[in-house]
């Protein structure tokens, strides 16, 4: 995440294939409370309209956008807290309320933290009968600032990061340079023993677990390698260099084995000029290494895309008590296409090699596009970026075809 300019938010996850949700409506009045995944909470008088890349089972989100440049991610942490698996809110739940709620990096920060201490954090984050449960630490960006967001429970501590890049990867990262914290942090430290009280605090180091879980031990070194390109690329990152960091499968970033593989990717071009539209680039496909990241603009009428929304069940079993009791096919029609366009690279190199680089080719005049917007060089139609995703989503499915 480059500070001010792009934000890079991915997430691996055995979770279903994503649903990328678009919003149309400019800061509408607010509809009936909420129902997030596993409760329903108050509403807000106002929300703001979002994209987002959700596993397709929950209500909210792993990564997403709204009307006003905010962007947000989460990644799943295990602390010294214990996890909850009575049903609360899910770190994606605090996303998408991040997202509709908040008009700044720093007050979609401010919305989360208020209903974690609220609502607490808990419930299964997989759609299996056997329940994962996790905590969560956050990416929140928008034109001018960043943020890091990492709980413990209903305990958080945040990070204004105010220049170079930043990433998070399973793991606590926010050690002294603490900006905001929970009132009861400390106290909370103190009177389990985690902490003396004598020192400087560090979150991370009071918090992280002694002996960690593997997924945890296995992520330290794709945090350190995504930190690396990062600041290899210092000064000069572009959109480019975030999606090619994204596919990077000798760090771990990119993720395609063992039935474990990122499930979806976001870049997000901000611009500090308010005149420049933000662009958000999604794959709404697995494995960034062999999708296509199409542009998204926010602007009145943009055009639905029902082929990157997976389909909705009157017995959902992620509905049902008990839940994850049966399985349903939840697969949009762009992740069929892009599944049945894997299976033929890995039966038929060569043909596989054509399509890949016919699918780079639809990328690139994507980014040559927004570019060019961005720079100034060409004027926004509003028409044409009302049908930019739903556009590029056709283009790729008929070289699928």
């Amino acid at each position: 995440m480059l500070t001010g300019h792009a934000m890079r938010s991915r997430r691996s996850s055995m979770s279903p294939p994503p649903s990328t949700i678009l919003g149309t409506k400019s800061s509408r009045p607010p509809s009936p409370a909420p129902q997030c995944t596993y409760l329903e909470i108050e509403q807000a008088e106002r929300t703001h309209a979002v994209v987002l890349s959700r596993p397709a089972w929950l209500w909210g989100a792993e990564m997403g956008a709204n009307e006003h440049g905010v962007c947000v991610g989460n990644e799943g942490v295990w602390t010294r807290e214990p996890v909850g698996e009575d049903e609360a809110l899910l770190g994606m739940d605090l996303v998408r309320l991040g997202l509709e709620r908040g008009s700044s990096a720093r007050e979609a920060l401010e919305v989360i933290v208020a209903l974690l201490e609220r609502y607490g954090q808990g419930g299964s984050c997989k759609e299996e009968p056997v329940p994962f449960v996790y905590h969560n630490t956050f990416l929140l960006a928008d034109r001018t600032e960043a943020w890091v967001l990492e709980t413990a429970g209903r305990y958080w501590a945040a990070q204004q990061i105010r220049e170079g890049s930043r990433n998070i990867s399973n793991q606590l990262s926010i050690g002294r340079e603490i900006t905001a914290e929970h009132a009861g942090l400390r106290q909370r430290a103190r009177s389990q023993g985690w902490w003396s009280g004598d020192g400087e605090f560090s979150f991370a180091e009071v918090f992280s677990l002694t002996h960690q879980p593997a997924r945890m031990e296995a992520a330290k070194a794709r945090y350190r390698a995504g930190k690396e390109m990062l600041q290899q690329h210092a000064g000069h990152i572009t959109a480019e260099t975030f999606m090619a960091i994204l596919r990077d499968k000798d760090s771990g970033i990119c993720v395609d084995s063992e039935g474990f593989r990122t499930a979806g990717s976001m870049v997000s071009v901000l611009p500090r000029d308010p005149a420049l539209p933000c662009v958000h680039f999604f794959t709404a496909t697995p494995d960034p290494s062999r999708s296509v990241f199409k542009p998204f603009v926010f602007v009145a009428g943009l055009k639905p895309v029902p082929q990157v929304r997976s389909p909705t069940f009157r017995d959902d079993p992620a509905k049902q008590i008990p839940r994850f009791q049966s399985t349903v096919d939840r697969r949009h029609e762009l992740y069929r296409r892009h599944q049945a366009a894997l299976e033929l690279m890995e039966r038929d190199q060569e043909r596989g090699q054509k399509l890949l680089q016919t699918l780079r080719d639809l990328e690139k005049q994507g980014l040559e596009g927004m570019n060019a917007l961005l720079g100034g060089t060409v004027a926004p139609r509003p028409e044409e970026l009302a049908d930019l995703f739903f556009d590029c989503v056709e283009a790729e499915m008929k070289f699928y075809a």
